[in-house]
Parts: structure tokens; sequence; C-alpha cells
């Protein structure tokens, strides 16, 4: 799963910046601080593991977070979650993927945000969400991806939702699991 944003400069932030510039002060304003999470559940839909930026793999190995980036900076993704189905373990029978806004801005506020959900062994887009549209809220319950025949199967969710953490974003979550 790939997420990307850039931050947002409307005319009150290029205010802000000049002001600054003039007057000292601050660090350069309100950055923008969107996070991607992934939730492992069981048969019993108990999350058994999540990873998110306080927890950069999970327990077994087999999902990689690359790290929390806080300000959008660069083109492309800023932040990954790579999945080796091959190596999850088999008591885990789906992952949920989501959104939040850490610093609570809304969605709509945020420039060229983008959460997509790539097959690395062709690099095809199998789902994609623009937030910057998705209006006032601060997070997304983005896709599932579960067993099926001993198959991997994804479904496009794109269930919007608030809160600042995965945590805040359980009630949202586990009815998809």
């Amino acid at each position: 799963m790939g997420l990307g944003w850039d931050v947002a400069q409307g005319p009150q932030d290029k205010k802000r910046w000049f002001l600054r510039k003039i007057f000292g002060g601050g660090s350069g304003g309100d950055s923008i601080d969107l996070d991607a999470s992934c939730i492992m559940f069981d048969a019993n839909k108990q999350a058994v593991d999540a990873i998110w930026f306080s927890q950069l793999k999970s327990k077994d190995g087999s999902i990689v977070h690359t790290g929390d980036n806080r300000t959008g900076d660069g083109d492309g993704d800023d932040e990954v979650i790579n999945v080796d189905l091959s190596r999850v373990p088999a008591n885990v029978v789906s992952l949920v993927f989501t959104v939040n806004s850490f610093t609570g801005q809304t969605f709509e506020t945020v420039e060229n945000a983008f959460c997509r959900i790539v097959n690395a062994n062709n690099n095809s887009e199998v789902a994609r969400y623009n937030l910057s549209a998705q209006g006032g809220h601060t997070a997304m319950v983005m896709a599932k991806v579960y067993r099926h025949n001993n198959e991997w199967k994804m479904h496009a969710i794109g269930e919007t939702a608030s809160g600042r953490t995965f945590h805040d974003l359980m009630p949202a979550i586990t009815p998809h699991a």
C-alpha cells in the first residue's frame, strides 16, 4: 500500500510563512502527517498484530512499514507498507489497511492526497483513492486483503472515518475484518 500527499499551500499558509519570515517564530507552520496502517485479524475478527508508525514490522516479519513521513515532501508514495502474503501466518485470515491524519487535518485540506494498493508482481494499481476529495474526514478504511479458498483476494472498502491513529479507528475497522 502506498500513501502520498503534498502540504497545502493556500493563501493563509503563504501569509503565515511571510509573517514568520519577517517577525520570526514557529518551525514552519502546521505540518500535515498522514499515516498508513495495516491490522492483521484472525478468524474470530480479533486483531493479532498491527503495523503502523510505532511498530514498523509485524511480529512474524511478513509486513513491513517503510517509516513515518511527517511532511509529504517529494513525489510519489510518502509511506509504504509492503506485504509478503506467502509469509503471513496461517491464523491470519485478513489484513485491513487504513489511512489517518495524525495531526487532525481533514482530507479536504491536504493537497494531492492519495492512497493506493499495488500488486508488486506486476506493479499495477489494484485500488486507488483520491483522499483530498473525501471531505471533512480524518481517516479512511481503505481495503481488506483476505484468504478465500487458499488464495488471497482484495476488497476495496473506501469508508471514511474519524481518528488520529488506527486505535481510534477500530470500531470502523473491525466490521471489515
